[in-house]
């Protein structure tokens, strides 16, 4: 009998993880034939996911450019993906969450007619501008999926209310946690003591470590200059404390953190991290300040109060469920909250054993049956 054709589609290291235990799950079913194809929209830290799941794409785009603009992104992945898609025609493409790679991965598989199923459809901060470009990403991604899996009840309502067919929409719980599981499971119980980079003060038991990431384009500028002077002061107000910050690739994100940053006393600034090890400093840390959104749902998975730095997010049920507080970027602001977690002990027991909201660790194992089920009776229904 013929196998059912499913391509994966990504290009930056939140896709590769979050898509890792999709693609584990359809390797393990039969039914399936699965192809892998990478934009590499970001190269080095997108390869380090790929090593540790032992992925290794049919297709490799390698389209990154230094200072790349999304429109390079865009348009060099629009016609380099028309060749990998012509020559396999797979029943369904499967793309993730909100980057330009996911956005465009749709359009293409639409110019050639093929199914979309869109992993983590749904999330919305119905601001168009944050954020940018991720919500209209996410949002053309929706109206062109034929398989919209929204990882909670949240995110269905909002397709819902969008006009989305409930056929259309299946709700699987977040594939990060299923991730998380798999990584946490390896790196728990080992020594990290010896790794090359990290700074000894981090394996000191009286220091509370505040893992740190922030990336996000909408803040580039003067916002982004204003959440680095909070970190700053963080870091001089409490001299027991270790703010460990591995640093995005992009020029727009280092030269602030470079210039407000480096030689902070407390303030550790490291070269991106592979993501096992940042899965065991998310677990060593004391508390989370990210404008990350798979860190929003991973670490409160290992009951880590997040503290997020932006305006707005498309995941408000960590703020609803009390494991996440939205603090922006104001410096004042960030200062504030994180100080109240350092200081009072209660408000952070209400936040690090508050239950987290994003998934059970099986969403890859619905995505594959909800497929597998679907794909079949099409195919059936196409002999008749």
């Amino acid at each position: 009998m013929r196998k059912l054709k499913v391509m994966t589609i990504f290009g930056t290291r939140p896709e590769a993880i979050k898509l890792a235990p999709v693609i584990k799950a359809l390797n393990s079913e039969k039914k399936f034939d699965s192809k892998v194809c990478v934009t590499a929209q970001h190269r080095q830290m997108l390869d380090q996911v790929l090593n540790f799941f032992a992925i290794r794409p049919e297709y490799d785009l390698d389209i990154m450019k230094p200072n790349q603009s999304l429109f390079e992104i865009a348009r060099l992945a629009l016609e380099k993906l028309e060749e990998p898609l012509t020559r396999e025609r797979p029943d369904v493409v499967l793309v993730q969450g909100d980057t330009t790679t996911a956005f465009v991965g749709a359009l293409a598989a639409y110019y050639l007619k093929i199914s979309v199923g869109h992993v983590e459809a749904g999330l919305r901060t119905y601001n168009k501008f944050s954020p940018f470009p991720e919500e209209m990403n996410r949002v053309l991604s929706d109206r062109l999926s034929d398989y919209c899996f929204a990882p909670t009840e949240t995110a269905r309502d909002n397709l819902t209310r969008e006009g989305i067919s409930g056929g259309k929409i299946f709700v699987t719980g977040n594939t990060v946690i299923d991730a998380l599981q798999i990584a946490w499971a390896k790196v728990e119980d080992q020594d990290w003591s010896g790794q090359l980079g990290l700074p000894r003060e981090i394996f000191q038991t009286d220091r509370r470590v505040i893992l740190v990431t922030g990336h996000r384009r909408e803040s580039f500028g003067s916002e982004f200059e204003s959440l680095c002077r909070g970190l700053k002061h963080i870091a001089e107000k409490n001299l027991k404390v270790a703010l460990v910050y591995p640093v995005h690739l992009n020029p727009n994100v280092r030269a602030p953190v470079e210039k407000i940053l480096r030689g902070v006393k407390g303030i550790f600034l490291l070269e991106p991290l592979d993501y096992t090890l940042l899965v065991w400093l998310m677990g060593r840390s004391y508390l989370v300040l990210t404008d990350s959104g798979g860190i929003q749902e991973e670490a409160p998975s290992l009951g880590k109060p997040v503290l997020v730095m932006r305006q707005k997010t498309e995941r408000p049920e960590g703020i609803h469920a009390g494991v996440a507080r939205l603090v922006g970027t104001d410096e004042k602001v960030i200062f504030e909250e994180t100080q109240r977690l350092l200081d009072d002990a209660k408000e952070y027991a209400k936040m690090a054993q508050a239950v987290n909201p994003y998934g059970d660790g099986k969403a890859s194992q619905r995505i594959v049956r909800i497929l597998k089920k679907s794909l079949l009776n099409r195919e059936e229904n196409e002999k008749f």
